[in-house]
């Protein structure tokens, strides 16, 4: 069955960094588009980032450009989302998602998310 792990999820103070993993299975990892999504407490889910099966297409939300960057290795099948700058509205649960094919917009399965929490 498909699988998709989060981790590195912590807390860290505004300024810092963090490097999130997923890590998939039960599918052909690089054939597929993968997400990250978040939300914050009281909120409902918001896009942060979007990267195509060969990496060709990266796309990201306005509110995290140019400190969060999502990449993948097809070989480990495994996504990245490395975040930097990070302000405390950032502070969500943050989960990959796996969508239906490379260029559908439909999500078709979701990981457990992993909590970030920026505060000082």
């Amino acid at each position: 069955q498909v699988q998709l792990v989060e981790s590195g999820g912590n807390l860290v103070q505004p300024g810092g960094s963090l490097r999130l993993s997923c890590a998939a299975s039960g599918f052909r990892f690089s054939t597929y588009s993968l997400n990250w999504v978040r939300q914050a407490p009281g909120k409902g889910l918001e896009w942060v980032a979007f990267i195509s099966s060969g990496s060709g297409s990266i796309y990201y939300a306005n509110s995290v450009k140019g400190r969060l960057a999502i990449s993948r290795d097809n070989a480990k099948n495994t996504v990245y989302l490395q975040m930097n700058s990070l302000k405390p509205e950032d502070t969500a649960v943050y989960y990959c998602v796996k969508n239906l094919a490379d260029v559908s917009g439909i999500y078709d399965y979701w990981g457990q998310g992993t909590q970030v929490t920026v505060s000082s």
